[in-house]
């Protein structure tokens, strides 16, 4: 599959985004979370792109070679938001679907509350509907011990000191620890380095935390564009109690647990993911 990189000037920012497949195809935009770039989905891209698809994957905001505004308040679920939103209005200029993951899954939620008209359907995978996200944080002490990464975040320079040192051990040890045995290669670790070590890029990928604090967006909404939810049931980050309540929130959502997967179920299942994708899409 040959991947072709791309620059768009979205929202005043200028975004890299990997793009394959037949832009006469139908539209599947995929957008990856942390410590992740648009690698995160060459399994999905690879797949889609065989079958007709036109598939995008934006490196977002603060990530790998897209823009990395210096300002916290550059990277509020509205800014991320409306990113997504003028890239499908600029350039796509078509409805499309929507696959988000992790924080990803946070802007695909936002984009299908506030844009539902720019989406065929919703695809999330691990990340819980933001309101039965911030609540859990407010009352679930447990899920509060699973994100105890998010408050460290909130210090200044610490945290890119930490994820830095000996070559990006604590990332790469978040990313292998938490998977199913063998998920991530030598050389996809090698991938994901590279995406690190982009000036001011650790600072930015943190920001996206730091900005939680600001409320911009009322991510309270029902959404209403078809939502197919997928979720690996042994994440270590997010409790699989919030996926039902989640999709509680969809007026038409359909819920797949995945039992032997991780957070990382695209990377470990993705025969299993892209088969409940393609036929949710079709």
């Amino acid at each position: 599959m040959e991947i072709r990189d791309k620059y768009y000037t979205v929202n005043g920012i200028r975004l890299h985004v990997a793009e394959a497949g037949s832009p006469d195809g139908k539209v599947l935009l995929f957008l990856h979370g942390f410590p992740e770039f648009w690698y995160g989905w060459h399994k999905q891209l690879d797949f889609f792109a065989a079958e007709g698809f036109w598939v995008l994957a934006p490196d977002q905001r603060g990530y790998n070679t897209s823009s990395k505004p210096s300002r916290v308040k550059a990277y509020t679920i509205s800014q991320l938001t409306a990113d997504i939103a003028d890239l499908i209005q600029q350039v796509i200029a078509r409805k499309v679907y929507l696959v988000g993951h992790d924080w990803g899954g946070a802007v695909a939620w936002a984009v299908a509350q506030h844009y539902p008209n720019l989406l065929e359907k919703l695809i999330i995978l691990n990340m819980p509907h933001p309101e039965v996200m911030h609540e859990e944080l407010r009352t679930n002490p447990k899920q509060l011990l699973r994100s105890w990464y998010t408050g460290f975040f909130q210090v200044p320079k610490l945290p890119e000191a930490y994820c830095r040192a000996f070559n990006f051990k604590a990332l790469e040890k978040s990313m292998m620890l938490t998977a199913n045995a063998g998920t991530f290669s030598e050389a996809d670790i090698k991938r994901y380095k590279a995406a690190w070590q982009q000036p001011k890029a650790l600072t930015t990928m943190i920001n996206w935390y730091r900005a939680y604090k600001y409320k911009s967006l009322d991510v309270s909404r029902e959404v209403t564009v078809p939502t197919l939810m997928l979720w690996g049931r042994k994440d270590t980050f997010l409790n699989d109690t919030m996926a039902q309540p989640s999709i509680a929130k969809c007026t038409n959502g359909k819920l797949i647990f995945l039992d032997n997967a991780t957070h990382w179920l695209h990377h470990e299942k993705p025969d299993e993911v892209n088969s409940l994708m393609y036929d949710f899409i079709k």
